[in-house]
């Protein structure tokens, strides 16, 4: 009885009739006819409700659910979540479906309705996009179930309460790395990723094919076999790319509701993941007024997972970057030539020129590719039609921001340093050409 009464649920429907039969009897005082049908009604109305809680509580009525969710979510992207139902009770059913999601996604009213057949099953879908990496915890699924009589529902709570962690993105590494090794160039973007030239480890002499680089054949071996033969060369091996990361306050600015420290996240893993199937060496450092992470560029198997353990520990800090210190341990932790992928922002040509000296120190040593930010917002906005003399002023400064940001790379390359401006949604993309081209042309 206890759990009768504590599982048991009014509807609307239950309000709507008991609403009516309180009206019939109010207008019976004026038409003392009406008495009698309102009698009838009660009855019926009590009767129906009954009828309804047997249906609902009797041991026939029975539905199963099970929800399906990967062991980690990935940042900023569109995860899949999926519910199971089963219909094993003798009765169509209209059942509501409110999965208790995590409270970082602030979702209040999220509940599912469908009609339920005799024996029918089902599997709902429906996405979560985290912004923020950590813990996040799904509770139970509550199922209120009603019949075709309507009147009354029935609770169930299925699954105990299951924590998932929110990681760097490892949908986005996989398509990345899908795109980065396929040959065929259908894939959205694929164009942008492309080799320049060849690197110069000979690995193989083989038939030519058309659009095989000209320069490489083999006039040799094509004289031997008759035939167009050309020598085909592989990238250079065991190149140490570090992934550097900012996070001082400078990387906490949100575009698309992530931050600038978190899509760099994101690209570290990608470039890690891509730098190591490329059988070179992956290493991280992240820094702000003091070094959080140093891990060491290697090769082995686990490697990928310590930097993605790593990286899902980062956070923004309230602190200025202190490039002073990130020289001083660059100069004595990194050992030999390397590539480093440098994720900062500089909103200003004041704020690159203090940290110059040191960029340019580091060039001295490896191969330095600095990675900032353009402010998206700020260019849309530069770019509208202004219809105010207010808007003109607010536009050019805006537009003169933006074109701050492209001389900043000016004044970078004219030191010799490889730097990248790019939107937050593209870093990715742009991060792996990068690294592709510079490995193509051999600077590494």
């Amino acid at each position: 009885m206890i759990r009768l009464i504590k599982n048991l649920y009014l509807s609307k429907r239950f309000f709507l009739t008991g609403g009516i039969v309180v009206a019939i009897f109010i207008f019976s005082f004026a038409v003392p006819a009406l008495l009698l049908i309102a009698k009838v009604l009660l009855i019926a109305c009590v009767i129906f409700f009954a009828g309804d809680v047997y249906l609902l509580f009797n041991n026939t009525m029975k539905i199963n659910c099970s929800r399906q969710v990967s062991k980690l979510m990935s940042l900023g992207d569109e995860n899949d979540i999926k519910i199971f139902l089963a219909n094993e009770s003798l009765l169509p059913l209209h059942i509501t479906v409110i999965d208790e999601i995590p409270f970082q996604f602030q979702k209040r009213d999220f509940a599912m309705h469908f009609k339920f057949l005799r024996g029918e099953k089902k599997i709902i879908h429906y996405h979560l996009r985290p912004v923020k990496r950590g813990e996040y915890f799904f509770g139970s699924i509550n199922i209120y179930i009603t019949s075709v009589i309507g009147l009354a529902q029935r609770k169930n709570k299925y699954g105990e309460g299951v924590m998932v962690p929110v990681y760097p993105s490892i949908l986005q590494m996989k398509n990345m790395e899908l795109k980065a090794f396929s040959r065929i160039s259908n894939f959205q973007g694929i164009k942008r990723l492309r080799r320049l030239g060849h690197s110069y480890e000979f690995e193989q002499i083989k038939n030519y094919v058309r659009g095989d680089d000209y320069r490489s054949i083999n006039w040799k071996a094509t004289s031997r076999k008759a035939d167009l033969m050309v020598n085909q060369y592989e990238d250079e091996r065991a190149q140490q790319v570090y992934s550097i990361l900012d996070n001082s306050r400078s990387m906490r600015m949100p575009f698309d509701d992530l931050s600038l420290l978190d899509y760099s996240i994101n690209t570290s893993l990608v470039l890690s993941n891509i730098a190591l199937h490329k059988a070179d060496k992956a290493g991280l450092i992240t820094f702000s007024d003091k070094v959080d992470v140093l891990l060491p560029a290697e090769r082995s198997r686990p490697q990928l997972q310590k930097i993605l353990d790593s990286l899902y520990r980062q956070k923004e800090k309230n602190r200025e970057a202190n490039f002073e210190l990130l020289y001083t341990t660059v100069r004595n932790f990194v050992k030999g030539r390397s590539l480093l992928f440098l994720y900062t922002n500089f909103e200003s040509m004041y704020a690159m020129e203090r940290v110059l000296p040191i960029l340019r120190k580091l060039n001295k040593f490896h191969l330095l590719v600095v990675v900032f930010f353009e402010n998206t917002e700020i260019t849309n906005y530069g770019n509208k039609h202004a219809e105010t003399l207010r808007d003109i002023y607010d536009q050019t400064i805006a537009q003169k921001f933006s074109s701050e940001k492209n001389q900043i790379v000016q004044q970078l390359r004219q030191y010799g340093i490889q730097a990248i401006l790019t939107p937050p949604k593209e870093l990715s993309i742009n991060s792996i050409n990068k690294y592709l081209e510079l490995k193509a042309r051999g600077m590494i």
